[in-house]
């Protein structure tokens, strides 16, 4: 079974940085594709962005310029690099690993931005 685990988030002010991490407890990591998605209250869980085996990265136009996903093959972790948040990204992010047919799921990390 493959396990993840989010850290990284908490309060922060408008226009200011966070880092969130995701280690993944499996074998092959290199072989899965990463992603970060968010859920805010009342809302889907959406894609924030993606990261391929092969290093391609997709952003949602919400964050694009903002965040930065990027992933360690060595340490088996995922990043997002957040800057310049804004309240409207407040939300639980989830780290995603997809490999073949299946989807794993982290518990989540709540990312609140506010003044």
């Amino acid at each position: 079974q493959v396990q993840l685990a989010e850290s990284g988030g908490g309060l922060v002010q408008p226009g200011g940085s966070l880092r969130l991490s995701c280690v993944v407890s499996v074998t092959t990591f290199s072989t899965y594709s990463m992603a970060w998605y968010r859920q805010a209250p009342g809302k889907q869980r959406d894609l924030v962005a993606r990261i391929a085996v092969g290093g391609i990265t997709n952003y949602s136009d919400s964050v694009k310029g903002r965040f930065t996903i990027s992933r360690d093959n060595a340490k088996k972790t995922v990043y997002l690099q957040m800057n310049s948040l804004k309240p409207e990204d407040t939300a639980v992010y989830y780290c995603n690993a997809r490999v073949t047919v299946r989807n794993y799921w982290g518990q989540g990390t709540q990312v609140t931005v506010s003044s």
